[in-house]
């Protein structure tokens, strides 16, 4: 066997000058400067090592390539706008700083584009999904209601197609605090929690892809209704999941509810008073949660909630406790809208009568596909609409719609053609955590993680 060869020992102390890395902050600074000033074609990695005295082959080692080290730059540029901590008193977070809202995704703004996916289109369905990504349908649902109201047909929409998109929107509602819930416990150590919570929402995403084609990105309602009427067989697959999950609600309730952990770290922690509540803007169980009676789909009914019985749990205290017990009862009371729903769907579970699911307006809805592949008039038709949107009317709007999340609104305002002149989201998420700020302070790190959970938050719908 050949001997091994000795290793040099490895020496001591500073190296020589010239051939340490200099500290980070130094170095991003010398190498963001560089592609400022040369830009990115112009900089190599000779440029930056000029710039600090350094050899290359430490600054090649480092990072490997140009492009890593540009990635590198982009990284530390926006690493104190993502997360600010200014000092750490032992535990407490007292000194924390709460930004958010720096990486914008543009919906808004590309909504008033007519070069681009316009919201008023619609191909804009698409944008929505993007929003709250864990409950699409609703966003989808919300949006729509939003263009139909400014084009006066959201009184006019098909009684099939109602009952469908409330299905769709509690099931979604469903999906969301099951995931919700489930990370929530996986935070504070529930593991199990997590696993039996993702069970149930594998199912609600088979039961989209069987609806719509497609398991996470939906982009299933259209103006005026929706893409395509209930698949045979759907309805029973609903059916049998509504007696599935409440097995699986009440084991998670066995769980957690009266379990010592969760009660201490959720109980008499991150407490929102009522009037706090209010004056931060919070809205769905987060609002409820602090003992506000405030539910948009009783107190402004859309589409046929004014025909569904349902109750609106509420909080009394204000804590992750309260939060927690709210999202379970409201996942109870969706299995009951949708077995409702169900039993009142226009034309019973395959549709035998042939009830129609949108409005018979061939100026709002895109043609039957089948026609668009065999007739010239059809395929300009759709052709038109997607490119163009429908001939709104001039006005402004809001439409607020009760998604998992709290009230996701629209403000549009119109001059008239298929793109907005102005746009304006309301993301529930991005609202909710305005109180942060003020509700962090006297709390421990450690109640930091239960706060966040608690407030169940999705930061597509923040950073939009």
């Amino acid at each position: 066997m050949p001997a091994v060869p000795s290793r040099a020992p490895r020496p001591r102390g500073r190296p020589p000058k010239g051939t340490e890395l200099a500290p980070v902050d130094t170095m991003m600074r010398a190498a963001a400067e560089a592609f400022a000033v040369q830009g990115y074609d112009g900089v190599s990695l000779r440029t930056v090592n000029d710039q600090l005295g350094v050899s290359r082959n430490l600054l090649y080692q480092r990072f490997g390539s140009k492009e890593n080290l540009w990635r590198a730059v982009v990284d530390w540029a926006f690493r104190p706008f993502l997360a600010h901590l200014d000092s750490v008193d032992d535990e407490s977070a007292d000194p924390m700083e709460r930004l958010r809202g720096f990486i914008h995704g543009f919906i808004e703004y590309s909504a008033t584009r007519p070069y681009l996916a316009g919201i008023a289109t619609q191909e804009g369905t698409a944008a929505t999904d993007r929003l709250d990504y864990l409950a699409p349908l609703a966003s989808n649902v919300a949006y729509a209601l939003a263009v139909e109201k400014l084009m006066g047909i959201d009184q006019k929409l098909t009684p099939r197609c109602q009952y469908i998109r409330v299905i769709c929107c509690e099931l979604a509602r469903i999906s969301s605090h099951l995931l919700g819930l489930g990370a929530f416990g996986l935070d504070l150590g529930a593991v199990t929690v997590f696993l039996l919570t993702f069970t149930e929402r594998e199912k609600i995403y088979n039961l989209c892809e069987s609806l719509t084609g497609a398991r996470f990105t939906t982009s299933y309602t259209r103006i005026g209704g929706v893409s395509r009427d209930t698949p045979p067989g759907w309805c029973d697959a609903v059916r049998k999941f509504l007696g599935e999950v409440v097995v699986n609600i009440a084991e998670m309730e066995t769980l957690l509810t009266r379990n010592k952990i969760w009660v201490d770290r959720t109980r008499d922690v991150g407490v929102i008073s009522r009037a706090d509540a209010i004056d931060f803007g919070l809205s769905g169980p987060n609002l409820r949660g602090s003992g506000v009676d405030h539910d948009l789909r009783r107190d402004e009914p859309y589409l046929c909630y004014k025909d569904l019985q349902f109750e609106v749990p509420i909080g009394s205290v204000g804590d992750c406790y309260d939060r927690y017990l709210v999202r379970m009862e409201e996942m109870r009371q969706s299995v009951r809208l949708v077995h409702q729903c169900l039993d009142k769907l226009p034309g019973g579970f395959d549709n035998a009568s042939k009830e129609p699911v949108n409005v018979a307006d061939g100026k709002i809805v895109l043609p039957p596909k089948n026609k668009v592949m065999s007739s010239m008039e059809e395929l300009i038709h759709q052709f038109m609409l997607v490119t163009q949107g429908m001939n709104c009317p001039p006005g402004e709007i809001y439409f607020g719609h009760e998604n998992p999340k709290g009230e996701l609104g629209f403000y549009i305002n119109s001059k008239g053609g298929g793109t907005p002149h102005r746009l304006k989201i309301r993301a529930p998420s991005f609202v909710n955590l305005s109180i942060l700020s003020a509700l962090l302070p006297g709390h421990m790190m450690s109640d930091v993680v239960s706060i966040l959970g608690s407030l169940d938050f999705v930061m597509g719908e923040c950073d939009r």
